[in-house]
C-alpha cells in the first residue's frame, strides 16, 4: 500500500471536468504552492476569525464563503488585523474564497508574507466543500497495484489473476469480442475509496488499454474493437483466480460458501477456476459475472439448489428412488 504526498499545486493542476471540477485559479501566495495538504477535509475560519483559536484546524483547507468574508470585511474596516495575521501564522495549507470573493489587499499582503496561497473560485460554499472533499476521496484512498487484467463483464468489474502464462489476457481477449469492456491488462492500480469500495485502472493510463497477447504482440484494444470495448476505471466486484488444473486438488463443485480476498482492508468475493484445454473460461467467467449479480440482488443459486435437495429428502421422495420403487429404468 503507498500513501501519495498532494501539494496545493497538485490541486491545481488537477485535470477535472463538468461536476468534478474545482474551478480554482491562485490570486495570492503562488510561493508557497508546494505547501503539502496532509489532511483531506475543509474548515470554515469564521471563529478564528474572531480570536478564538481554541479547536481551530489550521491543517484543513481553509474555506472562505460570504460569511467570513463579510466578517473580514467588517475586522479590516475597524482595522482589526491581528486575528488575520494570528490566523496565518497558523501554517495553515491554503485559503479559498468561493463565489469569486476576493478579500481586501491587505489580507492578500498577509498572506504573502506568510507565503500562504490564496485560492478562488466560481462555485458556491457547499458545492465547493462537497467536490473538494469528494477529490480528497481519490486523492488520499490507500493504493495498491497488481498483476492481472481488470475486466467489466454485464456490469460487474472482474479481476482476472494467477501465474504468468495462465491465460489471463487470452481470456480477457475473447471477452472483449464477446462485447465486454477491458479496464487494464498486466499492471492494475487499486484504490479504496469511502473504505468500503476499491476502484481498479490501469497504473498507466497511456498503456493499460493494450495488451500482450503471446505469439501475437502489442495489440490495442480501443483501436481494434472501438472505444466502446474499453472504459477507464471500474469497480472491484469479483476477483477470479486462473490456476493450471491440478488433480490433487479438491476445487469447490457446489459454491455454497463464499470464499474471499483481502483488497486494501475490503474483503472481495473469490472464485477459483481451473485452467485445461476443453474449458471454455470466458463462458464460465460470464456465468460468474451474471452470478454475482443475482447475488447482490439476494438471489443465490447454490443455496437453493442445496435447500431444494434437502426438501426433497425430507419429503420420502429420495427414499423412494433409492429403495428401486420407480422401476421405469
Amino acid at each position: 500500500m503507498s500513501t501519495k504526498q498532494i501539494t496545493v499545486l497538485d490541486l491545481l493542476d488537477l485535470n477535472l471536468k463538468g461536476h468534478d471540477s474545482l474551478n480554482l485559479k491562485c490570486i495570492a501566495g503562488r510561493i508557497g504552492l508546494s505547501r503539502e495538504l496532509k489532511v483531506p477535509d475543509i474548515n470554515r475560519p469564521g471563529l478564528a476569525l474572531s480570536g478564538f483559536f481554541e479547536a481551530f484546524a489550521p491543517e484543513r483547507v481553509q474555506v472562505f464563503g460570504r460569511g467570513e468574508v463579510a466578517y473580514l470585511e467588517n475586522l479590516i474596516k475597524e482595522n482589526n488585523i491581528e486575528s488575520i495575521k494570528k490566523f496565518f501564522s497558523m501554517d495553515i495549507p491554503c485559503v479559498v474564497f468561493t463565489r469569486s470573493l476576493a478579500p481586501k489587499q491587505i489580507f492578500l499582503t498577509i498572506a504573502e508574507i506568510a507565503n500562504c496561497p490564496v485560492l478562488q473560485t466560481d462555485l458556491e460554499s457547499t458545492e465547493f466543500s462537497t467536490r473538494l472533499l469528494r477529490v480528497f476521496s481519490n486523492l488520499f484512498a490507500p493504493t495498491k497495484t497488481g498483476h492481472g487484467v481488470l475486466i467489466e463483464v454485464y456490469g460487474i468489474g472482474i479481476l482476472l489473476i494467477g501465474d504468468s502464462g495462465v491465460g489471463k489476457s487470452e481470456t480477457a481477449l475473447e471477452l472483449v469480442q464477446r462485447g465486454h469492456r477491458l479496464v487494464a491488462d498486466d499492471v492494475v492500480e487499486m484504490r479504496c475509496v469511502n473504505g468500503n469500495t476499491i476502484l481498479g485502472q490501469g497504473a498507466n493510463r497511456q498503456v493499460s488499454h493494450h495488451m500482450e497477447i503471446r505469439g501475437l504482440g502489442i495489440i490495442n484494444i480501443s483501436q481494434l474493437y472501438g472505444v466502446g470495448a474499453i472504459r477507464e476505471q471500474k469497480e472491484v466486484q469479483l476477483v477470479v483466480k486462473l490456476e493450471t488444473w491440478d488433480q490433487d486438488k479438491v476445487y469447490d463443485r457446489l459454491g455454497t460458501e463464499t470464499m474471499y480476498t483481502d483488497i486494501l482492508g475490503v474483503k472481495i468475493p473469490l472464485i477459483e477456476i481451473p485452467v485445461k484445454p476443453g474449458r471454455n473460461l470466458p463462458i464460465i467467467i460470464e456465468a460468474a459475472a451474471m452470478n454475482e449479480r443475482l447475488k447482490s440482488m439476494g438471489y443465490y443459486s447454490a443455496i437453493e439448489f442445496n435447500n431444494n435437495i434437502l426438501k426433497w429428502i425430507e419429503s420420502g421422495q429420495a427414499k423412494n428412488v433409492y429403495n428401486g420403487s420407480d422401476d421405469s429404468y
